[in-house]
């Protein structure tokens, strides 16, 4: 369990976290999502006691991270994949860490074949991959066989078959009912991978919840109608306050109105049905409404770009 209470931290006259209060709890995977310099990085490494807080505080299974006695035993974490010495081989640096935290030697090789990087234990760090990297941050971060797990952006520099890979992986610890923590910028990641989430902007907390709970009561999700009767269904919807915008292919989008009363007011003015469908928003769609106003740095239409965007 990771328990953020008033979280801030000031560098200056900069608030990177602005008094972030929050649970992430064990046996799910908790997404952590939010805009270029939200202070997601920097909430993760006051959790790790990197950083230190300028008010309230953290705690990682009750206790500060400082106070924990064998910490690599209770919290691993992936901040940086390339905070490797170069020098050091993938085996190397792995025994390095095991041998300062009584991990047995074993452990090094089970961790190696896991991630995928026994042919290669013994070339140098420096000469690998974003994606080798990330592959031996994860080792790292597991080899203590802790509880609480933080991964900062995890599936930077892999393949296709390495992110479905890091999916599994963090699904299979949180069934374990190990506290999983990672943020991403890939929402069709978190979107398979993530059971709950928390977004922030700007430093504060916008909403923790759970992705499906995000998802239904976005204003984006709608309920797609289609009927042979459309013009009276449309005017029964419409006296009945439901929103509701007809579309090019002759399907109605009826939102304010769920498909259980759409269903019964269609059976009220004689109109059958040929689709009703709830279409819930994207988990990209539902982050981009509750962060429109927390973007920093927007992005201007390119030179020359049509109106409607880059075709």
């Amino acid at each position: 369990m990771i328990e953020a209470r008033g979280l801030t931290k000031r560098y200056g006259d900069k608030l990177a976290v602005d008094g972030l209060t929050f649970d992430v709890r064990p046996g799910v995977v908790t997404g952590f999502l939010g805009p270029n310099g939200a202070g997601k990085s920097t909430t993760m490494r006051m959790v790790m006691g990197l950083d230190a807080p300028s008010a309230g505080g953290v705690t990682v299974n009750g206790r500060h991270y400082h106070d924990l006695p064998w910490p690599l035993h209770e919290v691993g974490a992936l901040l940086e994949a390339k905070a490797i010495h170069p020098g050091r081989s993938a085996r190397a640096h792995l025994q390095m860490l095991a041998q300062a935290n009584r991990v047995p030697g074993r452990r090094v090789d089970e961790l190696l074949e896991l991630v995928g990087l026994t042919s290669v234990a013994g070339r140098r760090a420096g000469k690998f991959s974003l994606g080798m990297g990330q592959r031996l941050g994860i080792a790292a971060a597991l080899l203590g066989d802790p509880d609480v797990l933080l991964f900062d952006e995890p599936v930077n520099g892999l393949d296709p078959d390495g992110i479905r890979w890091v999916r599994n992986l963090l699904k299979g610890l949180a069934h374990e009912g190990r506290t999983v923590f990672v943020s991403s910028h890939l929402m069709s990641e978190m979107a398979l991978t993530a059971d709950e989430v928390i977004i922030i902007g700007r430093g504060k907390l916008i909403a923790q919840r759970p992705v499906g709970d995000l998802l239904d009561q976005s204003a984006l999700g709608f309920v797609r109608v289609r009927s042979p009767q459309m013009d009276r269904l449309v005017a029964a919807l419409d006296a009945a306050g439901a929103s509701v915008t007809v579309e090019d292919d002759g399907s109605a989008s009826v939102r304010a109105m769920g498909a259980a009363a759409i269903g019964d007011l269609a059976a009220d003015v004689h109109a059958v049905l040929h689709e009703l469908s709830p279409q819930s928003a994207s988990l990209e769609e539902a982050y981009m409404e509750l962060t429109e106003d927390s973007i920093e740095y927007h992005g201007g239409q390119p030179v020359g770009a049509p109106a409607g965007g880059i075709r």
